[in-house]
């Protein structure tokens, strides 16, 4: 069965020539700026030349722009969603149901003036978002995501049927008739459309997350304002002048010229102590402009949520799509009692390009462990411990470490004569606690229906991975934890890994606790999956398990 095919909204249309026709009137100016050079030609010719061409550029630009948006179709049929674009050659996607994750929205300013929205389809599988919708009206985004949703939880209901016909065939065959698992009323809450606020962060919750969280991506900020701020006539590089008034208070240089290695070295410490706060106020300053307003409600069997001051994003998140739940924290955060709850969704991991959901981005501990908890029905876990020799390991890791930043500085001192070299040593001391700390942040424990992990320090993530979301256990030893017999447990599941979230690991344990753990997962894993072959995922979370 098809459905009427659909344009964006006309206002797209008016955004894709102008951004076309500006590109398109660029290149005839690029070209005006090199050709002369290059290829010796007259420069007033090139000068008459482009009086021509920066209009036909941007002719041609804003021509092509409306050729796309002419060419641009969506539709919601039956069973997919499709889209259709290109211009010199066509490409057509048939999304099914089936595969989507999420369907995010998102506005910016001049969008919400104008009532406009971007829709965002992601399927599993994928580091990138599968189709995007630039731009719809705001009513269009709500039908669109509302109809995807509608028709996911209808195919999700028809495969869970089907498999659950399945299964209770099978287990009629067999002694144990009591294998299938009897059904959940997601049906019924598929079919409910009110939303249920679950969640909602308060202002004071807000300025917590803005003060405990640090965010390095923040960097880039002071990094474009010192460039602003440096005169590059002063001779003073790329250091601006308010950096050495400041170290010159401490015993910092008046300029690079002629500056000893001590004196540069206090430079470069106000520098960096500088350069750190204002890393932390625009990191607070981001968390605020992108969680201001967060809610997050249930319609369903999906989690819905909506975030930002200036760019308004909301999205749907099946709960039945969901590969693990994971509460993070950090030191700051510990020691006022709060923590966050992420989740994971096949294909987009918790800080993917598009796919960060996070569930709950601060609240008190105890409110996040119990959603946590109704979320994915495991209780509060006992951890057990890595092996005692894990201590000794990073013991020995940790010094070789000092030893090599103080060897550094005395090499240093050879070649700059730096005098004080010695003090670096104080890292020495940091050596024991930094072993002992990260001995004790990890942590397993295994019950009949998930597995928990919890490793780091500075920002500790405790892990909660159903049995049936794994896809790989494998058990990985390196030259050093063989000579200790020692092995680490990864956890995979269908999500998206990046740079620094990286797969569930059990580090540094017993080898034989390694292979009994391994085969542990793999029985319960099978186990998991011929149970819920007759069992329709639901959303356990109600009202009164509000985070």
């Amino acid at each position: 069965m098809a459905s009427e095919t659909n344009r964006l909204h006309p206002l797209s249309g008016a955004m894709m020539a102008l951004q076309r026709g500006v590109t398109g009137l660029s290149i005839p100016v690029f070209l005006t700026g090199i050709v002369p050079t290059v290829l010796g030609v007259d420069v007033d010719f090139a000068v008459d030349l482009m009086f021509v061409a920066v209009p036909l550029g941007f002719v041609v630009g804003a021509g092509y722009g409306l050729a796309y948006y002419y060419r641009f179709t969506y539709a919601l049929t039956a069973d997919t969603f499709d889209v259709t674009s290109g211009v010199f050659s066509q490409r057509a996607r048939e999304i099914p149901y089936r595969r989507v994750q999420n369907v995010d929205v998102s506005q910016g300013i001049v969008q919400r003036l104008l009532g406009l929205a971007v829709v965002s389809v992601e399927t599993a599988g994928g580091g990138s978002t599968e189709a995007t919708l630039r731009f719809v009206s705001d009513d269009e985004a709500d039908r669109i995501r509302s109809e995807i949703r509608r028709r996911t939880a209808a195919v999700d209901d028809a495969s869970g049927a089907a498999e659950g016909a399945a299964a209770t065939d099978s287990a009629s065959e067999t002694a144990n008739a009591d294998v299938a698992a009897p059904r959940s009323d997601s049906g019924a809450a598929r079919g409910d459309r009110s939303t249920t606020l679950l969640f909602e962060l308060e202002v004071g919750e807000l300025l917590v997350y803005a003060a405990t969280a640090f965010r390095w991506g923040a960097a880039v900020f002071p990094i474009l304002l010192v460039t602003l701020l440096t005169d590059a006539d002063s001779g003073a590089g790329f250091v601006p002048d308010f950096v050495f008034e400041t170290a010159r208070a401490v015993g910092g240089p008046g300029s690079i010229d002629g500056a000893t290695v001590d004196a540069l070295l206090v430079l470069a410490a106000v520098a960096a102590l500088q350069w750190f706060v204002a890393t932390y106020v625009a990191s607070a300053l981001y968390t605020i402009v992108n969680y201001y307003g967060f809610r997050l409600g249930r319609q369903g069997n999906d989690l819905l949520y909506e975030r930002g001051l200036l760019q308004r994003y909301s999205g749907s998140i099946p709960t039945d799509k969901i590969q693990s739940v994971t509460i993070t924290d950090n030191p700051l955060q510990r020691l006022v009692g709060y923590a966050g709850l992420w989740i994971e969704t096949a294909g987009y991991g918790p800080e993917s390009t598009s796919g960060n959901q996070s569930a709950v981005p601060m609240a008190a501990r105890s409110r996040i462990y119990r959603f946590a908890t109704a979320l994915t029905g495991a209780d509060r876990p006992d951890f057990r411990g890595a092996s005692p020799l894990a201590r000794r390991r990073y013991l020995v890791r940790y010094s070789l470490l000092a030893v090599g930043v103080v060897a550094l500085a005395f090499g240093a001192s050879r070649v700059t004569g730096l005098e004080r070299w010695y003090l670096a040593a104080v890292v020495v001391a940091a050596v024991p606690p930094a072993a002992h700390l990260k001995y004790v942040n990890i942590g397993y424990h295994v019950d009949d229906d998930h597995i928990v992990i919890r490793r780091g320090f500075w920002r500790r993530r405790t892990t909660v991975i159903p049995y049936y979301r794994v896809q790989t256990v494998s058990t990985r030893r390196s030259v050093f934890q063989r000579r200790l017999g020692l092995a680490s447990l990864v956890v995979d599941t269908a999500s998206s890994q990046t740079f620094s979230w990286s797969e569930p690991t059990v580090d540094d344990i017993d080898l034989e606790t390694a292979r009994t753990l391994h085969e542990t997962c793999g029985e319960r894993l099978q186990t998991a999956l011929r149970e819920r072959a007759g069992d329709d995922v639901g959303l356990p979370v109600d009202p009164g398990d509000r985070p």
